[in-house]
């Protein structure tokens, strides 16, 4: 190289595609990255409205998401997320009483006993039969790729679960991670969150969020890293293809020019990669259409006054999946308070008229919260991601490549890849350092074996 600096492109401004970037400069490569929206941060973005901001959707990560907490050090968005010191979901029902999963400080798995032992949506028996399954859940193993071949609510109703508990239970997990429901869950991926994410270690599930709008914390913060570091970040610039170029180093083709790298990392999603790169290039590139999508739907009320004195909870026996409290990063300070209600694997409401999703989420909260039947709702916004994520089923793990392709000097990287999670920002962020770390070595000229992200070890700090 001559002392030249490699030149890395990166195609996508999502997770992935900002992680990629960072760990790339960070490697000493000189960066440009390619985004064709106008803004960066993928999937997880924000707006304003009347002078609130609402975020596109409500999105969380657990202490053990190592890669998402190491990349927001990095671009110096860590103070700007709240982290649970003890993992503790309240779990609202219509009329009855507050239940919670929640950890106690015992090693893992007991730290969950107290909680499961105690959880008033369901009977002595159904508790029982409940503990049963977490142990033969511990007992799977994540990397099994024969997993893959079951729904988890198969696996479930083998060992003699119900739809009551998996409706009061197992959904309230796996619903939020996988983004599917029990029943159409990969067994595998379902295994992956209940043995990294609750099983294995105590502090593993603590939850996170953000304290300030999606696009401060991730697409604005890491533009500024990127440019500190000397990367040329282009928004609005359609790729057209990647391709081979002169001398075999690879070429990305925009509208308005051609650009010669070193190596190209493609973090785009799955449904868009394929026509990006020459027939052949990932495996069964021409079946990246089966992993299909999975929608999610946010409905954000803001009401006249406080109605709910949470940080965030769940619903059972409600309509309601997960609600949050979002008004100190709505920017509110007039009393009102902003809840986010969160539906993933919305299927069922992903093409219902805003007006008719308002009126009758309105009508849940006043079920779920007391207060809110009083409560006048000043502000209603209903925020839509139709294809959120690859759709988490059996079959999926077959078809999620890892990041080298047969093109020399072009890899992948996105949260639908081969990372062993399911489409979660943490997958998103692993994938894009594991890209880059795979390019830059590439374009240094000094090409490295890939290590699979599935095997790597979950080094998560304190």
């Amino acid at each position: 190289m001559s002392g030249r600096r490699p030149r890395v492109v990166v195609v996508g401004g999502g997770l992935a595609g900002l992680a990629a970037g960072v760990e790339a400069a960070d490697r000493s490569a000189a960066v440009t990255l390619l985004e064709r929206r106008p803004r960066l941060g993928g999937a997880t973005w924000s707006f304003e409205h009347r002078g609130i901001s609402f975020d596109n959707g409500q999105h969380v990560f657990m202490r053990c998401c190592g890669a998402y907490r190491r990349f927001l050090e990095r671009i110096g968005s860590a103070s700007d997320v709240r982290l649970q010191s003890r993992l503790e979901v309240p779990v609202l029902r219509p009329g009855g009483p507050t239940g919670a999963i929640r950890r106690t400080a015992g090693p893992a798995p007991l730290h969950l006993l107290a909680s499961l032992l105690t959880y008033p949506h369901l009977s002595r028996r159904r508790r029982l039969q409940a503990i049963r399954t977490a142990t033969a859940l511990r007992r799977l193993d994540p990397d099994d790729a024969e997993l893959d071949e079951t729904t988890f609510g198969d696996w479930l109703a083998a060992r003699g679960t119900d739809a009551v508990t998996v409706e009061a239970l197992w959904d309230l997990i796996v619903l939020p991670t996988v983004n599917v429901r029990a029943a159409e869950a990969s067994l595998k991926l379902a295994a992956k969150v209940f043995r990294t994410g609750l099983l294995s270690r105590a502090d593993a599930a603590d939850i996170g969020w953000a304290t300030v709008p999606l696009s401060a914390l991730h697409g604005d913060a890491a533009r500024r890293t990127l440019q500190s570091a000397g990367a040329e970040v282009t928004t609005g610039a359609a790729v057209r293809g990647v391709r081979r170029g002169p001398g075999g180093r690879p070429v990305v083709e925009t509208d308005g020019r051609t650009i010669e790298a070193d190596a190209v990392v493609v973090a785009v999603p799955h449904d868009a990669a394929g026509s990006l790169l020459p027939a052949g290039t990932v495996a069964h590139q021409e079946r990246l259409e089966e992993l299909g999508t999975s929608p999610i739907v946010n409905v954000h009320l803001v009401y006249d006054r406080p109605v709910m004195g949470l940080a965030m909870a769940a619903g059972a026996g409600s309509d309601v999946e997960f609600v949050f409290d979002r008004t100190d990063a709505s920017g509110l300070d007039d009393g009102r308070q902003c809840l986010t209600i969160s539906l993933s694997a919305a299927r069922s409401y992903i093409g219902r008229r805003s007006p008719d999703l308002v009126q009758h989420f309105e009508a849940e909260m006043a079920r779920l919260l007391p207060a809110a039947a009083g409560a006048r709702v000043t502000e209603r916004i209903v925020t839509r991601e139709r294809a959120a994520t690859f759709l988490g089923a059996p079959g999926t793990h077959g078809l999620r490549p890892g990041a080298p392709t047969a093109l020399p000097g072009v890899y992948l990287a996105g949260a639908w890849c081969d990372t062993g999670w399911p489409a979660t920002m943490e997958g998103a962020v692993r994938s894009g350092v594991e890209a880059a770390r795979l390019a830059t070595e590439y374009a240094a000229g000094r090409p490295a074996s890939p290590e699979p992200l599935a095997r790597r070890p979950e080094a998560v700090a304190a």
